[in-house]
């Protein structure tokens, strides 16, 4: 079986590259709008099958196409403790900013709080299709908007999901605790990439 990362990221192919598994990556044109009804983890879940639906013709017998999505999802914050669990859930989705001051602007939504992580991930045959969803929590402690500032700056995260990069300089600075997957925050879960892999019979 044959492996097609269907991505431009390169975190994602550096991740997947780190299993040791040969593979080919490619670009994928796929609409990325997803139903604004979707909460957390369903929104990269959905995006992912979309890239993979958009490359699943070309797809041969003999090949396996890997595609992901990952997003920073913000909990409202509430006092009320007798919300439901459904208004519990809701928050708002972290995508790529659109500039430096959308940057700015995230990173002191994220600032002093703890927040999600969600990456989908579809593994497509030309007559199947899978999804896992994966989600790591992030703390970060209370940013100065100088650090911020200096962050967007120097590192200019304009391609990442919540204007930050966990393996850059304000992870180091800023998180306090992660719980879950590191590589996830990334934007690959290869642990469960991994997993699936072996649990297919592929690797």
């Amino acid at each position: 079986m044959h492996l097609i990362l269907g991505s431009q990221s390169p975190r994602r192919r550096e991740l997947l590259g780190g299993l040791d598994i040969p593979f080919r990556s490619i670009v994928i044109d796929a609409d990325e709008s997803y139903p604004t009804l979707l909460n957390g983890g369903d929104i990269p879940a959905f995006i992912s099958r979309a890239k993979a639906q958009a490359y699943l013709r070309q797809l041969k017998e003999n090949e396996l196409l890997i595609t992901a999505d990952t997003i920073v999802w913000l909990p409202y914050q509430s006092n009320n403790q007798s919300e439901t669990s459904s208004e519990e859930i809701r928050g708002v989705m972290l995508g790529k900013p659109r500039d430096a001051e959308d940057a700015c602007r995230m990173l002191n939504l994220l600032s002093g709080r703890t927040h999600q992580v969600y990456t989908g991930v579809t593994f497509a045959h030309r007559d199947s299709m899978e999804t896992i969803v994966d989600k790591t929590d992030v703390t970060f402690r209370t940013l100065s908007e100088e650090e911020i500032r200096y962050y967007v700056e120097h590192y200019k995260p304009l391609d990442k999901a919540g204007a930050y990069g966990v393996q850059e300089w304000i992870g180091y600075v800023g998180v306090e605790r992660i719980e879950g997957s590191y590589f996830n925050v990334m934007g690959l879960p290869v642990e469960r990439v991994y997993q699936y892999l072996v649990s297919k019979g592929i690797i």
